[in-house]
């Protein structure tokens, strides 16, 4: 399949942008299905205020794990109905799973 250049319009400031060929040619090889809706400018600045500048902040919820009732801490936000481990039980049902197969 031969690409050609193509221009874009940007979803958040409208501005024409031109998608190349490599460019392109990169997003089949990735398996990418959706041109990109972005000017580079305007991406930049969406992951930079997504965290993805580096400015991430990490999430820490103090919970109790469902094993062992220890109060623990965990670097996600838990979802109702599921259990949550403190490093120890984890480990533990980790190195049992494993054992296991």
């Amino acid at each position: 399949m031969e690409f050609q250049d193509k221009v874009l319009v940007c979803v958040d400031c409208s501005a024409e942008f031109v998608w190349t060929a490599g460019e392109q040619m990169f997003f089949a090889d990735k398996g990418f299905k959706h041109e990109p809706r972005r000017c580079k400018p305007c991406k930049a600045k969406r992951n930079q205020a997504l965290g993805a500048g580096g400015s991430y902040q990490r999430v820490e919820t103090v919970t109790i794990c469902s094993q062992c009732g220890k109060e623990t801490t965990v670097p996600f936000k838990p979802t109702q109905g599921r259990p949550v481990y403190c490093r120890e039980c984890y480990q533990q049902r980790r190195t049992a799973g494993a054992a296991a197969l």
